[in-house]
């Protein structure tokens, strides 16, 4: 029976593995009672890392907290809860420590199941916030191809890690032509079009264009000139949400033609209630409630059907 692996990669504010498994559990549950019994299996690959990053920030908030200035600026809890918990995380991403602990979560727990694909199986992506920009960094950032890295043991190390992962994949790799295809893309609550800044000015090393676009290529000639769904939902009041459909023609191309990018609302309860110009639904349905979301749940399980 051919496999349906759905690879999951949470973004900012995610500190319990097992809360986020059981989230996990009960979103596949409603998607599979969507389907029924379609003859494939589903098969979750859920990669967490948000408990590396527990220690750095409780130190960071220690620093913070002992300024005598501290308890004088404005909305502190705010900056505490919300601004270092987005900006910490993806700051202590793009750090070469814990840059190499994700890369090594996602050695241990999506490698050893991708490597097993049999023909037949596909691959469904699902990232929320910040997690979206670490896999596509993994995946298609041109910065892991620089052979300079090899000079430090531990950077080596990681580079061959993500060279693994990407060989797995179809259309990645130094074999494009083997590995698992990418059947669908679903990115949540993404910022991965504020990236796209990272490559405005010309080549960037944490440019995701090029390789995209061999991946995609590739996809869509094996897939009998098929365009790979991307769907990317926004809650209207989550303010790390960024639409890409207007993007893709800027940074793909003529590639957007091997790519159908979907901007998708998840949610139409009118204007969001504010304090000031802050949006009160921060930090709560708006950023975190993808995973609930019957928009969700119908969508995947359409492309899973």
């Amino acid at each position: 029976m051919a496999t349906d692996y759905v690879l999951f990669v949470h973004g900012v504010k995610q500190r319990q593995p097992e809360e986020f498994n059981r989230t996990i559990q009960g979103l596949l549950q409603n998607v599979q009672r969507s389907i029924g019994n379609n003859g494939r299996t589903i098969k979750p690959i859920v990669v967490f890392w948000g408990d590396l990053n527990v220690q750095p920030q409780a130190s960071l908030r220690q620093g913070l907290e002992a300024s005598p200035q501290w308890r004088n600026l404005w909305l502190a809890d705010f900056r505490i809860r919300e601004v270092i918990e987005f900006a910490g995380d993806a700051a202590l991403y793009l750090s070469r420590h814990v840059g190499a602990q994700v890369v090594q979560r996602f050695q241990q727990i999506a490698l050893p199941i991708l490597q097993g694909g049999q023909l037949g199986d596909r691959l469904h992506i699902v990232t929320h916030s910040l997690g979206s920009v670490i896999l596509f960094d993994l995946l298609f950032a041109a910065r892991w191809d620089d052979p300079s890295l090899d000079n430090d043991t531990s950077t080596r190390q990681t580079r061959q890690t993500v060279a693994q992962l990407r060989n797995t994949l179809f259309g990645l790799g130094q074999e494009p032509g083997r590995g698992i295809p990418i059947s669908s893309v679903h990115t949540l609550g993404s910022p991965i079009a504020l990236f796209s800044l990272l490559s405005v000015t010309g080549d960037s090393t944490h440019d995701l264009t090029k390789d995209l676009r061999k991946m995609l290529q590739t996809l869509y000639h094996q897939q009998c000139k098929k365009a790979l769904p991307w769907y990317n939902y926004l809650h209207p009041g989550d303010p790390i949400a960024y639409p890409l459909q207007g993007l893709m023609p800027r940074l793909m191309g003529n590639a957007q033609l091997y790519v159908h990018v979907r901007d998708i609302i998840t949610e139409h309860r009118g204007l969001p209630i504010t304090w000031g110009r802050l949006p009160l639904l921060w930090g709560g349905d708006a950023h975190s409630g993808y995973w609930k979301s019957s928009t969700v749940v119908k969508t995947l399980a359409d492309v899973l059907r």
